[in-house]
């Protein structure tokens, strides 16, 4: 293996892993690049499970040439994790790395107090997934924990919640108390005004269904403001007598490709064709009162 020089990215990028097994794997293939993976589990005494999981880390975050036409790393195949799912863990390690690392032992704690309760086997492993294969800081995942208590509104937010909101900070690159506050900044912003327009649509008693949810998150995302939606959901109703969703989405969308998403821009811009002046009747004109007496005169 060709190393690169040495640099700050390479040495935080390995420290976020938090892995003492991949650091020593990661120099072990600087000084190496036989890519002997059982010669690598001999010399640094651990096993081949613990080097062909730290060889997968290292691929996953770039620093070592993947498999796929590569040479330079010959050994055992290693199947990519599935999109969105954790890897396995055995429990020993979990044992190991709870004892070893001050700062998954504090993860752990924190984590109890945010559920209620003692972490179960498949909690702990689900916990140890988030820190260990997503690679986030633990003052990160400490953010994340008490920030799916806010969103479960109170309840006590599952692990399997926890997970998917992992993978979406892990998706977002989000591995630093500033990136973590300016996400849970703007996503509660969104909440706020979902909130509104749920309000201003007339839903009330019920939370948005997930088709819902999709609509008024994507006329945000396109920067319409309260008051332009709530003028579509006029229109829609007055032109269909109730909600309807893919209606009102047209109409939001012809506006958006107009460049149109403030209500002072849709009266502008899009505003109804008013109505031609109304023709007098001729029982409307006044009555002449001269012509009458002329008519009068010649009878």
């Amino acid at each position: 293996m060709q190393c690169s020089p040495r640099d700050n990215s390479i040495a935080d990028a390995l420290i976020a892993a938090h892995d003492g097994d991949v650091a020593l794997l990661y120099i072990y293939l600087c000084r190496r690049d036989d890519g002997d993976m059982e010669q690598a589990a001999r010399e640094l005494c651990r096993t081949m499970n613990e080097i062909s999981a730290a060889r997968e880390k290292l691929q996953r975050m770039g620093l070592i040439p993947g498999q796929e036409g590569s040479a330079a790393l010959p050994g055992p195949d290693i199947r990519p994790a599935p999109a969105e799912e954790l890897p396995e863990y055995e429990t020993e390690d979990l044992v190991r790395r709870s004892r070893e690392d001050a700062g998954f032992s504090a993860i752990v704690a924190e984590a109890q107090k945010v559920l209620g309760h003692v972490l179960s086997s498949s909690d702990l492993k689900r916990l140890f997934g988030i820190y260990d294969y997503l690679a986030l800081p633990p003052e990160v995942i400490l953010m994340l924990l008490n920030h799916c208590v806010f969103i479960s509104q109170g309840r006590r937010p599952s692990m399997r919640f926890i997970e998917k909101e992992a993978f979406a900070w892990a998706n977002r690159e989000i591995m630093s108390l500033e990136q973590a506050e300016e996400y849970i900044r703007s996503s509660r912003q969104r909440r706020e005004d979902v909130s509104r327009l749920k309000e201003s649509l007339g839903i009330r008693g019920r939370e948005l269904t997930a088709t819902e949810q999709k609509y008024i998150s994507s006329w945000l995302d396109m920067g319409f403001g309260e008051d332009c939606i709530g003028i579509a959901y006029d229109r829609t109703v007055t032109n269909t007598g109730s909600l309807k969703w893919s209606y009102m989405n047209k109409i939001l969308l012809s506006w958006h490709e107009k460049n149109i998403h403030s209500g002072s821009e849709v009266e502008e811009k899009d505003g109804r064709r008013k109505a031609a002046p109304r023709q007098e009747k001729a029982q409307d004109k006044p009555i002449d009162m001269d012509a009458l007496r002329a008519i009068v005169e010649k009878m």
